[in-house]
This record gives structure tokens, C-alpha cells and sequence, in this order.
């Protein structure tokens, strides 16, 4: 069954600004939605759709980290720095549930304890194969790399992973990116020095699986974290070269996963 996508290539219009770089998000609070069960979200040309997936041990509930603040702040740049109609509040789904086939973009991250279920492991494949795009972030370290690898090896078992290189389309979507930055947990970007959570010095990876058609379905930034760059963005003393290089990447991923 194809996906039903809540955005289109012919959805996105670019923004008139040059995109050189990307200016802080200048804004100290953020509201987030009242409980989305049931609630009417639909009629945007996109929506930042956060997957809800089982983990196990203490942190299992480890898809909920920087939600939604992070969510939210990202959004707030989505619809600043393009013209994309975005849904500006946070928006999880359950990898079971039929309805993530509406929405073609999908994140995860702190995928080192996830542990899908059966149900899971089908919903998950069927939306990929189906046109969905999914995008990984915020792992670290060989450990978690080969937990994550086994968890996807079960969704999608004759796609290998590979490198990404720096000349893909993705990486010129919107933003040209000639580089990849490490972008530390919160933590040690306010300390400065260490960039890396890994047990000894780790270089960040891109890596990504293709369909049998060189579609990518995957992307996978790995000993890096975006999502704590868009959390604290607006803080004055959080480095730009992480806020910068977070959103640049961010917004290429959107708009590479809805027009591919």
C-alpha cells in the first residue's frame, strides 16, 4: 500500500533569503500542544513526527528525550528559514500506528536501548518501504551502534547500511554542507573542549539505507546530537557552530525526505 504523504515536493516553496547560514532562534519559552490523543492536527503541508518506540531497562522510554522543547524550537526555524507550512507543535506517533503512513517524515533517536516489538518491526518496514524517511540521531559509541544495527537489521534485513558521502544530494538540499560537526549533549557544549560521549575520542558518521531503486530511506547521524542543539538554541551561551550546523542539516533532511 503507498503512503498517504502530508507533504509533496510541489508543498515546498524556499524561502527568498539566501541560505548561507542560520541565525540563533531568539526565543525563551516555548508552548507546546494540550494532549495530541485524538486531537485534529491535520491540513499542514508538514509535520516533525517523533516515533514512539519500545526500549527496555531504565530507559525505555528513551525516544521521549529533549521532547518536546526540541521539537518545538526546530520547528520554529523549519518556518522561519523556508516557506514549508509546518505544523508548529510537536507530533509523536506509535511505530504501529496506521495512521504513520500519513506523514512521511519520521525521527528517532537515543536508539542504543531501543527494543521493538513484533507489531513494531511491521509497522516500521511497511512505512518505509512504502516511501517513508526516517531519520536516527543522538546515539554514540560502538555499543549502542550494534544495538541499533540489530533493531533495524529486523526491519529492513537485505538493506546494508552505508556511508553517505559528502557529495549526496542531501547534503545540498538547501543548505550546502562540505563537513560534518560533532555536536556534543548540552553539557559539554556549555563547558566547551570534549565533544564526544563515546568512551574514547569518536568521529561522527552519516550513514544511510537505500531501496532497491537508490531511494534513501534512512538517515542515520551517529556520535552526534542534533536534537540538544535545537533544544538550546536560544540560550545565549550555546555555541553556534553547533546551532548552525543542527538546523543546516535538519532542514536538508526535510526537505530531501519530501521531495525524494
Amino acid at each position: 500500500m503507498a503512503i498517504f504523504c502530508a507533504a509533496s515536493l510541489g508543498a515546498v516553496v524556499w524561502s527568498s533569503a539566501p541560505a548561507r547560514g542560520v541565525e540563533p532562534v531568539q526565543r525563551s519559552s516555548v508552548r507546546v500542544t494540550p494532549p495530541y490523543e485524538g486531537s485534529d492536527v491535520r491540513g499542514r503541508e508538514f509535520y516533525f513526527t517523533r516515533a514512539i518506540y519500545s526500549g527496555y531497562g531504565r530507559r525505555s522510554s528513551s525516544w521521549r528525550i529533549d521532547f518536546p522543547k526540541a521539537d518545538v524550537q526546530f520547528l520554529i526555524g523549519v518556518r522561519r528559514y523556508t516557506n514549508i507550512d509546518a505544523y508548529e507543535y510537536e507530533h509523536p506517533l506509535r511505530l504501529d500506528d496506521p495512521e504513520l503512513r500519513r506523514y512521511p517524515f519520521l525521527y528517532a533517536l537515543e536508539v542504543g536501548r531501543m527494543a521493538l516489538t513484533a507489531a513494531e518491526i511491521e509497522g516500521l518496514r511497511g512505512y518505509l518501504l512504502a516511501g517513508g524517511f526516517l531519520v536516527i540521531d543522538d546515539f554514540w559509541d560502538m555499543g549502542e551502534w550494534q544495538n541499533f544495527e540489530y533493531e533495524i537489521g529486523q526491519v529492513l534485513p537485505e538493506y546494508p547500511i552505508v556511508d553517505i558521502p559528502l557529495d549526496h544530494p542531501l547534503l545540498s538540499a538547501f543548505y550546502e554542507i562540505d563537513e560534518l560537526v560533532q555536536v556534543p549533549n548540552v553539557g559539554l557544549a556549555s563547558r566547551g573542549g570534549r565533544t564526544w560521549e563515546c568512551y574514547s575520542p569518536c568521529q561522527p558518521a552519516l550513514r544511510g539505507i537505500f531501496d532497491d531503486h537508490d531511494r534513501l530511506m534512512v538517515v542515520i547521524n551517529w556520535n552526534t546530537d542534533l536534537g540538544d542543539a535545537w533544544e538550546w538554541v536560544e540560550q545565549p551561551w550555546y555555541p553556534f557552530t553547533y546551532s548552525s550546523f543542527a538546523y543546516k542539516l535538519g532542514i536538508n533532511m526535510i526537505i530531501y525526505g519530501m521531495s525524494h
